[in-house]
């Protein structure tokens, strides 16, 4: 939180003093106190280990389903005041200031979605009451979207008045978040349900589901970054091959996350075209060295083993359960419109949409960035090329979709590659990804298939 903008400063005082000021006013007579004493123990105990989640700063605390239960059983004041908990919770790393505008936005949350279970004819529970199902259970789930709602909407208010995310990357992470929030969220309805019945032995019973819950994420956020340390490992293999293409991949992968989300991707296929960005060449494992770093025109079985870079791609990561989709925009990047591409000549919508996508922000980072044959070419020059090989190389809507995401998201081209001094360095003279330098093929000069008309 150091560093705030003054925007960010008044949004999070601001926050703070409603909390506060709707806290000072709240009657307290009819709470039950040791119902708010064993939920604020369950609550600083789940808030104490948040789930881990497959996004970036992203962890889900298991908290919503004390705060939920606080509301069926204490009402709007009570939720309030097991919210503002928070300032004393056992993630340690959290700094003072974002303690409190946590215990603040979580007390609006609390006494909101309590206020809604109210006005929509929730009941508190009662143990001789017989029919607290149909009581509650609309109500409950008007204040449990209600809680998610306020907290995504504060939490996100902060993180775009601090600069530390966008609108677009708020719009496209909150729907994920949101899933985790509500299955907690729920977990409350239980602990209200029970607690007739059982008092307080109820947080209990559902205290070791939650934890288990919490492990079960840890395990699939672990099993994501094994996922990613092996594609970057994969990566790195490849660049190997070409000191001047270091970066590369995970530059595309960002191009065609752009894309992506640019003409509305499904979450689940961004990620998978992420992974297919970062894969692209994972082909070129398969190629010669000699082969890419040919300096000169290459003969008909060079320019051959150049072609079937994806198809031997495919073959490497096939088997990789995890990529689905992101098969089909391997094996298919270098097809094109015109179906002049390879390595099976599919022309327009016969080219999987992965493969679309990528080949345009495949293109345009191979364009501004620097070659051992050339400069890296201006952003400006390397939309201009784009634009003109718009229908005859790339899909003109998916270069719209990348021009447009570059006006909101601008591209910084990579700096200058600076050769180390103590290695002797191969590097390649032709750029198969290139459009404006297609490659040389001896005897036929500009093998067709891979030349944009001009």
């Amino acid at each position: 939180m150091r560093g705030l903008p003054l925007a960010a400063w008044a949004y999070v005082c601001g926050v703070v003093a409603l909390a506060a000021g709707l806290i000072a006013t709240s009657s307290f007579a009819d709470i039950d106190w040791d119902q708010l004493a064993v939920l604020a123990l369950l609550f600083l105990i789940c808030d104490s280990a948040p789930a881990r989640l497959n996004l970036a700063r992203a962890r889900v605390s298991m908290s919503f389903a004390a705060s939920l239960a606080s509301v069926v059983l204490l009402g709007p004041a009570g939720a309030a005041l097991l919210g503002f908990c928070a300032v004393v919770t056992g993630q340690r790393f959290f700094a003072p200031v974002k303690r409190i505008f946590n215990g603040g936005q979580l007390a609006l949350c609390g006494f909101i979605a309590g206020t809604v279970f109210e006005l929509l004819g929730g009941d508190r529970f009662h143990p001789e009451q017989a029919r607290w199902v149909e009581n509650v259970i609309g109500p409950f789930l008007g204040a449990l979207v209600t809680f998610v709602l306020v907290n995504l909407t504060l939490m996100g208010g902060v993180l775009l008045l601090a600069r530390q995310a966008t609108p677009r990357e708020l719009l496209h992470e909150s729907g994920r978040l949101a899933v985790g929030c509500l299955g907690y969220g729920m977990v409350g309805l239980l602990i209200a349900g029970l607690w007739p019945r059982v008092g307080p032995f109820a947080a209990v019973l559902v205290l070791l589901p939650l934890l288990i819950a919490r492990w079960a994420m840890d395990q699939a956020y672990v099993q994501q970054q094994a996922h990613s340390a092996t594609l970057a490992a994969l990566c790195q293999a490849v660049e190997t091959k070409d000191y001047y293409t270091r970066g590369h991949s995970e530059r595309v992968s960002r191009g065609s996350v752009m894309i992506a989300q640019e003409i509305g991707m499904r979450a689940d296929r961004v990620e998978a075209i992420r992974y297919a960005g970062m894969l692209h060449d994972v082909g070129k494992l398969g190629v010669p060295t000699k082969v890419l770093q040919k300096n000169g025109p290459m003969t008909e079985e060079e320019f051959a083993a150049i072609q079937l870079h994806p198809m031997r791609g495919l073959e490497i990561v096939r088997e990789i359960g995890f990529l689905d989709e992101a098969l089909a925009g391997i094996m298919h990047h270098h097809e094109k419109m015109n179906g002049r591409g390879y390595p099976m000549g599919l022309a327009g919508e016969e080219i999987p949409e992965f493969a679309r996508v990528i080949a345009v922000a495949d293109a345009f980072d191979s364009m501004t960035s620097t070659r051992s044959y050339r400069p890296a070419r201006s952003v400006e020059e390397a939309v201009a090329e784009l634009r003109r090989c718009m229908g005859d190389h790339f899909d003109p809507e998916i270069v719209e979709a990348f021009l447009r995401a570059l006006e909101r998201d601008p591209w910084v081209p990579p700096d200058p590659v600076v050769l180390p001094d103590d290695d002797v360095v191969e590097t390649t003279q032709q750029d198969h990804d290139d459009p404006s330098a297609p490659l040389r093929v001896a005897g036929d000069g500009v093998r067709p298939s891979d030349e944009v008309r001009r």
